[in-house]
């Protein structure tokens, strides 16, 4: 299974824009700038076919700009006016890396206003009266502390005509847009109707899913937290199913497409039998089904933990045609399939299994992040108001091999990060669950 990064990589795909050139000395005195032709290489091997059907490993290559301040800066800071806003579900590290934007702008760059737009880009349609924020650093000194967003979050489009209109209105140069790949397309919206326009305004992207999806995020911020969260309810699980006769936990995670957390929590924590996930389909019934394996498992050790990622099995479920304010469709409930089909299965078989069932999702996303992920969101919040002083624009900051990179918007949101399920990383969780490595019959 390729992932869609193997797809979308060429050298011609990771030029950063910028809304002019920048000829300000950087206020900055403490440091190094990053060179203007330094670069961070990407080299990735896809698969190709040759003219005899034979497939080959092709090496692409293509560099990513390193992020970091510039010894020139297009925007005067003493005159500059920023925005953020925060877009989607909740994730851990979001209010940390509002702080770190605020705290950058402000003692590094002497910005003398960060505004904070309430409610997502809802916030800015005049007819929802939402009050803009003035982010401090008083105000932000403590909000890392706490889950969520301090902006507060929503989801949904908004006319870019709209945001741009308040942009103008508010006199803003840079705006800060945290969130998945629904608002990274918003960012590009905004961008080109900024450029219909003439305006010099910059639109840098933070990149935030929970299920760590993004394309070239590696990870997004708030994922180690998820995973040492979800461990706990995995340990609760497993109490239980060793508690009581004939016992299974069952563990609902968030991954609408991508099962990262699923797999990454089987791996933290070795109790996990079974990592379901959205890469991995698997059928019910049938000699080679999940119920085979399961009936296995329990009648070898007498206990089973069950991770699921919501986005698991949906081929399995009657199909929905609704769909959230984002456009996302909406899922199938596995876990009550599961549930019911689990015990109807022993049941049949005169066996009276004990099920407790685990949804911590919401706890997952809502709670303060740890202090890796802390460590994670301050540093992403600093490049950006680097990028965004320095004029660059329609760009979302990343790690990538260890380096802070700017991506274009674009190419984040071509497609989205999946488990490659011949990977060595979904050996390695197979091994660790020892389920077996195929459910389909």
């Amino acid at each position: 299974m390729k992932t869609c990064q193997d797809e979308y990589v060429n050298p011609a795909s990771t030029a950063i824009a910028t809304v002019g050139e920048a000829k300000i000395r950087n206020p900055i005195n403490l440091g190094r700038f990053v060179d203007e032709d330094e670069a961070v290489l990407v080299n990735i091997s896809r698969s190709s076919v040759e003219k005899n059907g034979k497939s080959k490993k092709e090496p692409v290559r293509a560099y990513f700009e390193p992020a970091g301040p510039r010894s020139k800066v297009y925007f005067d800071s003493s005159k500059t006016k920023c925005a953020v806003v925060t877009c989607g579900g909740l994730c851990p590290g979001l209010n940390d890396v509002i702080r770190a934007i605020v705290m950058a702008a402000h003692h590094e760059y002497n910005v003398p206003s960060v505004l904070g737009i309430q409610y997502g880009l809802a916030g800015f349609i005049p007819e929802r009266g939402y009050d803009v924020i003035e982010l401090t650093p008083d105000y932000v000194s403590r909000i890392h502390e706490f889950g969520g967003t301090t902006l507060g979050s929503s989801r949904g489009p908004q006319d870019p005509e709209a945001i741009v209109d308040a942009l103008e209105r508010m006199n803003i140069s840079i705006l800060f847009m945290i969130g998945g790949d629904g608002t990274m397309r918003a960012a590009n919206t905004v961008v080109k109707e900024i450029a219909k326009r003439n305006l010099s305004i910059s639109v840098v992207g933070l990149p935030k899913t929970i299920d760590n999806d993004i394309n070239f995020a590696t990870p997004s911020f708030g994922f180690d937290t998820a995973v040492e969260t979800v461990t706990i309810a995995i340990k609760g699980a497993h109490a239980e199913a060793t508690g009581a006769p004939w016992g299974i936990g069952l563990v609902k995670v968030m991954g609408r497409d991508a099962g990262y957390i699923a797999a990454q929590s089987a791996l933290a924590c070795q109790e996990v039998n079974f990592a379901l996930i959205p890469e991995s389909p698997f059928d019910i019934h049938g000699e080679n089904g999940f119920l085979a394996a399961l009936d296995k498992r329990m009648k070898r050790r007498g206990n089973a933990v069950i991770v699921v990622a919501e986005g698991a099995g949906q081929d399995l479920l009657e199909e929905s045609r609704r769909t959230d304010p984002s456009g996302n469709k909406a899922l199938g409930d596995i876990a009550s399939l599961l549930k019911r089909e689990i015990l109807d299965h022993f049941s049949a078989q005169g066996i009276e299994a004990t099920l407790k069932f685990i949804d911590p999702s919401y706890i997952i996303r809502s709670v303060p992040a740890n202090a890796n992920d802390r460590i994670y969101c301050s540093f992403l919040g600093i490049n950006a108001v680097h990028a965004g002083m320095s004029g660059r624009t329609n760009l979302v900051i990343s790690r990538w091999n260890g380096r802070y990179v700017h991506l274009p918007i674009s190419l984040v949101t071509k497609g989205k990060k999946r488990i490659n399920t011949n990977s060595n990383y979904w050996r390695a969780v197979l091994e660790s669950t020892g389920q077996p490595m195929s459910m389909k019959n």
